[in-house]
């Protein structure tokens, strides 16, 4: 049992890597921005790898890059995240193409992109975290 969790492990790494170089060299969708692929789940039996991908660099309202995605995304972010999973879905049989080219197993997952939002919750509880100490520090520092 321990071998097979192991080669789903192997096989998921290796997916990752590969599929990382892909959407950055091979894909040439322009919905696709900065794309990050965080981890990837891939079952049992090899059938299906869930692909968590985190967008980078999203637009402001103002249509600039925002420097920090620490509050919560806007309405732009969400459908420019939503743009990105479009067009990383309709990739998928693309990208699946050319993994099977590159990986050395029998048949190739059938890949199912979801967005992975825990950096930006990350992001969002250490900022809260900081303002909390800096208050902290103010209201000991007035005593």
């Amino acid at each position: 049992m321990t071998d097979m969790s192991s080669r789903v492990q192997r096989v998921a790494d290796q997916i990752q890597r590969e599929l990382a170089t892909l959407i950055q060299l091979e894909v040439k969708d322009p919905r696709i921005g900065m794309v990050s692929i965080t981890g990837v789940n891939v079952s049992r039996d090899l059938a299906y790898a869930k692909i968590f991908v985190t967008i980078l660099n999203t637009l402001s309202d103002e249509g600039e890059v925002n420097e920090s995605i620490l509050s919560e995304p806007g309405e732009l972010d969400k459908l420019e995240i939503e743009e990105n999973l479009k067009a990383l879905k309709k990739a998928s049989g693309f990208l699946r193409t050319m993994l099977a080219k590159r990986l050395r197993i029998r048949s190739v997952p059938k890949l199912e992109f979801h967005y992975d939002g825990s950096i930006e919750r990350g992001q969002q509880l250490s900022s809260l975290i900081d303002d909390a100490l800096a208050e902290d520090r103010k209201l000991h520092s007035d005593d």
